[in-house]
């Protein structure tokens, strides 16, 4: 089912928590909302549920607007970060009680459950309790209950924060297998930005209340439409030097100078950081501070005064005090102007 939002605005009292926002999610996608704490997210996922109701705009399911309809008749599964079972009910009751709730004669629940339980690998624990599961196997029997109704959307509310990281990433993937098995369109909210780039088709960054990018999980990583959603994705943060004082940095670059006098800032992820010994060709020198290597990565600090930039898979392994001028492969840096927003570049031929 594809789902629509148009100028949906959401407030209580005098604060916006959503502005007049407006996507499409397709039909069969895996989409994710990712932001920070308090940016909109749950509350875009209580509006596609109909658990709540916007203070303007339309909501779409397809082609029939869904704007008041209560939550029953819109056909939703929903998947909670407590997951919400019932602790006196076994594994396979949990999943058949949305459908006794439909009055589904008990050899059909009973049948369309063992089903699910197979699909979410819980079947060998249907005759458990909760409290006998591990918190991957609670979610698993979840989002079987979820799927019980065969619903046409399943929305997913941070459902991964309780697990550790090790199960977080079993369950990420397996989620996603699911998903692609199933076919049903998927709504997945999380504050954390590599589950939503592993395992999304699209990923929608909010921020206060405003979408600040809709896209691909490679486009927005690669291509970030403002200083926000750069700086809000990847690990390492993303090296932001400051150009507004001293443009000298951008002129030997292949760009123009409207869009160097427009630059005020210029990003630079810490794997596109390269090493130089051009002195007029660097972007940045200083003195490495500190040296980290975990496991296969190695993540290097170079300070000067009061900046730092941090850089991996450098060509080298520098010591600690070492002097380093770095660069970047132009086509790896961001332009920003003093809004944030991205300044357009083109390459030109510089004298």
């Amino acid at each position: 089912m594809q789902v629509s939002f148009e100028n949906i605005k959401m407030s209580y009292g005098d604060k916006d928590v959503l502005n007049n926002i407006n996507f499409t999610i397709p039909e069969g996608k895996l989409v994710s909302i990712l932001g920070p704490s308090g940016c909109g997210k749950s509350t875009t996922l209580m509006l596609i549920s109909g658990l709540t109701f916007p203070s303007s705009g339309k909501i779409m399911f397809g082609d029939k607007e869904v704007t008041k309809q209560d939550a029953v008749k819109r056909k939703v599964g929903m998947v909670f970060q407590n997951y919400a079972l019932y602790p006196h009910l076994t594994v396979l009751e949990n999943i058949m009680f949305p459908l006794k709730m439909e009055k589904m004669p008990r050899k059909k629940r009973e049948k369309r459950a063992l089903e699910l339980a197979e699909l979410v690998q819980i079947k060998d624990h249907v005759h458990k309790k909760p409290k006998q599961l591990s918190g991957g196997q609670q979610q698993r029997v979840a989002i079987a209950r979820a799927l019980a109704k065969e619903p046409s959307i399943l929305l997913m509310d941070e459902p991964l924060s309780n697990l550790d990281a090790r199960l977080r990433i079993e369950m990420r993937e397996e989620i996603r297998r699911i998903q692609q098995e199933t076919g049903v369109t998927t709504i997945f909210v999380t504050h954390d930005q590599e589950e939503a780039l592993s395992i999304s088709d699209e990923v929608m960054v909010l921020n206060e209340g405003a979408i600040q990018q809709n896209s691909d999980p490679i486009t927005l990583y690669n291509k970030p439409n403002n200083q926000f959603v750069a700086q809000f994705l990847g690990t390492p943060i993303i090296n932001m030097i400051d150009v507004e004082q001293d443009k000298s940095i951008l002129e030997w670059m292949p760009i123009s100078d409207e869009a160097i006098n427009q630059t005020k800032r210029i990003g630079i992820r810490a794997e596109d950081i390269l090493t130089t010994s051009d002195e007029r060709k660097m972007l940045f020198s200083g003195i490495v501070r500190h040296v980290a290597r975990v496991g296969k990565d190695t993540t290097v600090h170079v300070k000067q005064g009061e900046d730092e930039v941090v850089a991996t898979d450098l060509d080298i392994i520098p010591e600690e005090g070492e002097l380093l001028y770095l660069t970047a492969n132009i086509n790896k840096v961001h332009f920003f102007d003093s809004k944030g927003g991205i300044v357009p570049v083109e390459e030109v031929a510089r004298i």
